[in-house]
């Protein structure tokens, strides 16, 4: 299969408000003028005033990062979940057509989703999530993506090592003992792949952090798949937890009694909460890196790739080393 991007790529630079209001009358939409920018660093995001009907989501994608393919991959699997009731918010398809092209941008349209950020020192919340969750994993492990990529040592921390290291983006003086703490971050990854053992890779969410849940008093809903790709089932469930062990292990407990009844968990996943919070440590200094040349990067993360930063993130994943070590969180 011939994978397409937009062709030329543009800068985001590019992306004026005249740009944003012109692409969407070209599928259709007249704009009563009124755009406001949501928080989005990765693509543009844009909620849109309509002449008729409540506001749009318009979202340009970031050039070159997905192909055609993997996006119209997110968008079906978006779309498998809405046929099943699970509520998620889709992209608006257009005589058949969900991503759109204009002057060298990918786009695609969204309605308008309100809500807050969920509760999770609410025990009842945790165990919605954890229903909510098992119903799109159960569905995303009925097939494999075939575009998108795997969530793995190699993607997440490998690959991200190579890039910091290559583009000279770590200090002269803290060369030595990043390269030295990522390289046994990544041993005690592998060694807790190791100890769960041969595990399921589905499809998942993939960016389950709180910014991406929105809560109404009917419940929770995802938005924004954009990171969804192949992995375990434990990458949408840790970042439900978070204090000491024994609020985690509550939490954890509260998660899975909600999980379970939609889709089986394997315990086995336990030994991957830390092996992925680090990759993700890995990951995200990688990513802002990728980005760099994008000035909204370096406006709103200012205190990337600065000294105290790398410092911070040293003892950061010394820290996770540690936490590798330990017994994996059990269920109460």
């Amino acid at each position: 299969m011939t994978k397409t991007t937009s062709l030329p790529p543009q800068n985001f630079s590019t992306l004026s408000p005249d740009y944003v209001l012109n692409a969407l009358e070209n599928i259709g939409f007249c704009s009563d003028g009124h755009m406001l920018a949501l928080n989005s660093y990765e693509n543009r995001v844009y909620q849109v005033g309509m002449e008729e009907g409540p506001p749009l989501v318009a979202k340009f994608y970031r050039p070159c990062r997905w192909t055609d393919e993997a996006i119209l991959e997110e968008h079906a699997f978006v779309q498998e979940l809405v046929e099943q009731e699970i509520p998620v918010v889709p992209a608006i398809v257009l005589d058949g057509v969900s991503l759109h092209h204009f002057e060298g941008f990918r786009f695609a349209v969204f309605s308008k989703h309100g809500g807050r950020a969920p509760e999770l020192d609410d025990h009842h919340t945790l165990e919605w999530m954890g229903r909510f969750l098992g119903r799109i994993h159960a569905i995303g492990a009925i097939k494999p993506f075939d575009e998108r990529p795997m969530l793995d040592i190699a993607s997440y921390g490998e690959q991200s090592l190579d890039y910091l290291l290559t583009h000279d983006f770590i200090p002269p003086d803290l060369d030595d003992a990043y390269r030295s703490v990522v390289n046994q971050a990544l041993d005690g990854a592998r060694h807790c792949f190791e100890r769960a053992g041969e595990v399921q890779s589905l499809r998942l969410h993939g960016d389950c952090h709180m910014g991406n849940v929105l809560w109404t008093d009917a419940g929770p809903h995802f938005v924004d798949f954009d990171d969804s790709r192949m992995g375990p089932a434990m990458q949408d469930l840790w970042m439900l937890l978070s204090g000491e062990r024994t609020d985690m292990m509550r939490q954890l407990n509260d998660v899975l009694a909600g999980y379970e009844v939609f889709c089986e968990f394997n315990d086995r996943e336990l030994h991957l909460i830390e092996a992925l919070r680090t990759l993700r440590l890995i990951h995200y200094s990688a990513w802002l890196a990728r980005r760099w040349d994008d000035p909204a990067f370096q406006q709103m993360f200012s205190w990337f790739n600065t000294q105290l930063y790398w410092q911070d993130r040293v003892l950061e994943l010394r820290e996770q080393v540690a936490l590798m070590d330990e017994p994996f969180l059990l269920r109460i």
